[in-house]
């Protein structure tokens, strides 16, 4: 059981404070032949697919090794520049592997911001008057909890479909935003958290409730 990663949200809609504390990096690892049927693109100092897919490779995922030699600023170890080695047909074959690229902070407030307006949409949808809106979204591979609080800042934590206990734990992670984050002095509303205890109690937590599912922080 997995927690991969916890999301504030102010009521105005903008991300204040994301976590990413368990997130699976999902390799591919693939022996291609020439030419190559997949386009590849420098893209901020890193190889990535611009066209094309086959075996779990999708536009977008990284390229980060060749023949198992990492990649770094889009060159080999030895200095060869990765787009000219797979140009040349002696080249090949060759093992190529790719992975998943992490959100950057620019698209998880634009996520963020995206979520806002769907809970609003839930809960105007709502045959009943006074919904909660969204309290949990499922899918195959992970679930998403969201507690709104009464001033209307959201949390969010995204875990493993297995893992239990994710909506008592939202409500821990509120009562450590009340102490850490809202006594702090130097903290102001709808502003980004930045607050060295709250990350540290709020590891603890996460951690302590993987392990045994207690939340006694």
């Amino acid at each position: 059981m997995v927690i991969y990663g916890v999301y504030i949200v102010s009521k105005s809609g903008g991300l204040i404070f994301n976590y990413d504390h368990n997130v699976p990096k999902i390799e591919n690892a693939v022996t291609f032949q020439f030419p190559l049927n997949i386009k590849l693109t420098p893209e901020n100092k890193k190889i990535v697919v611009s066209f094309g897919q086959r075996d779990g490779i999708l536009v977008g995922h990284v390229l980060t090794a060749v023949n198992d030699a990492v990649i770094k600023n889009g060159q080999l170890d030895d200095g060869t520049d990765v787009l000219e080695f797979l140009s040349k047909p002696e080249s090949f074959p060759v093992k190529l592997t790719f992975t998943r690229p992490r959100m950057t902070t620019n698209e998880k407030i634009f996520l963020a911001s995206m979520f806002y307006p769907l809970f609003a949409i839930a809960s105007q949808l709502s045959p009943e008057p006074k919904s909660s809106g969204i309290e949990v979204l499922e899918a195959d591979t992970f679930k998403l909890h969201c507690y709104q609080t009464l001033t209307g800042v959201k949390f969010m934590i995204v875990g493993d479909t297995n893992q239990s206990g994710l909506d008592l734990i939202l409500k821990k992670i509120y009562e450590l935003y009340a102490d850490y984050a809202l006594k702090n002095p130097f903290y102001s509303l709808e502003m980004p958290i930045r607050c060295e205890l709250f990350d540290t109690h709020l590891q603890n937590l996460l951690q302590q409730h993987e392990k045994t599912g207690v939340t006694n922080v």
